[in-house]
């Protein structure tokens, strides 16, 4: 009975698809199947009745499996499994080993090794692996253009947002030198604003103009670089190019100022204020790309040109959209003008030209009322004391003046003071009453109110004036 039942083990180990070996505790190997000689490549001559170790002592690319059958050999306490390398020859095979003991007469005497080739199965592990790593690098790919797109989506159109996710180095630092078109815009008074209004009802009233703003811009194709409290800081041309940023720009002027009348008539059914804004355009060569740090960066643009369109945006009054004289050769269509001014711009060594513009032609057909009222003269001068205003900051010394005309407005104002045209000054009139010089004439200055203090009516009913005749 038992001679017959170790035939029927011997028939099935020839027959196994994994290899099977016996090994002695003193190393010799005392049987292996045929699959264990094809597995291992060696033939069965070459194993059978040798030691272990020195069959497989000096070939190369065996070191693991060696290891992994000795250490079975030495530890008499247990059994042994492990998946090691394995080099037949030029193919890498992954060996899986399942070690028990070899018993005689129920005493270990050797173990017996079954090993099979899990190589597909191992690659198949690593395909799944690799496919389970390319969906989250793909989920985390998504996350990312998907917080970029609602990042940059804010204050670039679709299209540049594309061409940026799309574009492997769109977002690498540094940058580089591109003729462009930068616009900068500013409401007239917002500091007054924000001191006499609730925060709430700031905030609301702000965000209700800068998504008009915002919209007006990325119609033309324009990138917002940044939103300065009530200011806007954009550019056209980059990094969407353009052969027509300077006209883009200028017909995204016309519509921000043809929209000032809607968002104003939202403002006054909400009970705020009043708003105007003044628009400067200059078109330059200017450094543009990402700045910043690893941690930190920021798509920008950098340049005298850039400081220059600042410039331009102080000399404007409420309403004006005035450009630089490259930008009115740069646009390559028709514009309506009102009116060409000259200035002294610090840090320019020369006057320079600036156009004020009121409408663009084909194919943008744009254009914007602009204001005609003038003051009407007093019955009699109301003496005023004014300071003169150097970017954000009075200055403590007092001169003194006469205004002669008022509007809804502006005031003409006689003055031996010497004060020049474009000018900013700081009246004291129910509060700060903020102008700026937009003419003098043998009438005096005519002033342009750029801050009007909450003051200001009952400082009319005091002298006696009425705006509106």
């Amino acid at each position: 009975m038992t001679d017959s039942v170790n035939i029927i083990r011997q028939n099935i180990m020839q027959n196994m698809s994994e290899g099977v070996m016996s090994i002695r505790f003193d190393g010799e190997i005392l049987f292996l199947n045929p699959a264990a000689s094809d597995i291992l490549g060696i033939r069965e001559d070459e194993l059978l009745g040798n030691k272990f170790a020195a069959c497989f002592f000096d070939r190369e690319g065996t070191d693991e499996f060696t290891q992994a059958v000795l250490d079975a050999i030495y530890d008499r306490t247990r059994s042994h499994e492990a998946i090691v390398p394995y080099r037949k020859g030029d193919e890498l095979l992954q060996l899986r080993i399942l070690t028990s003991f070899l018993t005689e007469e129920g005493e270990s005497v050797g173990i017996i090794a079954v090993f099979s080739d899990l190589s597909e199965l191992m690659d198949l592990r690593d395909a799944v692996k690799s496919m389970e790593r390319i969906r989250a690098l793909n989920a985390q790919l998504e996350m990312r253009n998907k917080l970029l797109n609602e990042t940059f989506g804010r204050f670039l159109s679709d299209d540049i947002v594309k061409q940026l996710l799309d574009t492997p180095d769109g977002l690498a630092l540094g940058g580089k030198k591109q003729n462009l078109t930068i616009l900068m815009s500013d409401l007239r008074g917002f500091t007054g604003m924000s001191e006499r209004m609730d925060p709430e009802d700031l905030i609301t009233m702000l965000n209700h103009y800068l998504a008009e703003m915002t919209d007006a811009i990325q119609k033309r194709e324009g990138t917002i670089i940044e939103f300065m409290g009530d200011g806007i800081f954009a550019i056209f041309g980059a990094p969407l190019y353009s052969d027509n940023h300077a006209s883009n720009a200028v017909a995204a002027a016309i519509d921000m100022q043809s929209r000032m009348e809607e968002i104003n008539r939202w403002n006054k059914e909400k009970d705020y204020p009043f708003l105007e804004m003044g628009i400067g355009i200059n078109t330059g060569e200017v450094i543009v790309g990402n700045i910043g740090s690893e941690k930190r960066t920021k798509y920008g643009v950098a340049g005298s040109n850039v400081n220059l369109a600042g410039r331009i945006e102080s000399y404007t009054i409420n309403g004006q959209i005035l450009i630089s004289q490259s930008t009115r050769d740069s646009v390559r269509t028709d514009i309506n003008v009102a009116k060409e001014i000259v200035v002294f711009p610090k840090g320019v060594a020369k006057e320079m030209l600036l156009t004020q513009v009121i409408g663009i032609g084909a194919p943008y057909n744009l254009t914007v009322d602009v204001k005609s009222a003038k003051p009407n003269k007093l019955d009699h001068i109301v003496p005023v004391t004014f300071y003169r205003v150097e970017g954000k900051h009075g200055e403590e010394k007092a001169y003194y003046g006469g205004i002669t005309s008022l509007a809804e407005d502006m005031a003409i104002m006689d003055t031996a003071a010497g004060i020049e045209v474009y000018d900013n000054i700081q009246i004291d009139a129910g509060g700060r009453l903020y102008c700026k010089v937009i003419e003098k004439s043998e009438d005096g200055c005519l002033l342009h109110f750029t801050s009007v203090p909450a003051g200001y009516r009952q400082w009319l009913q005091k002298n006696e004036l009425n705006t509106k005749k």
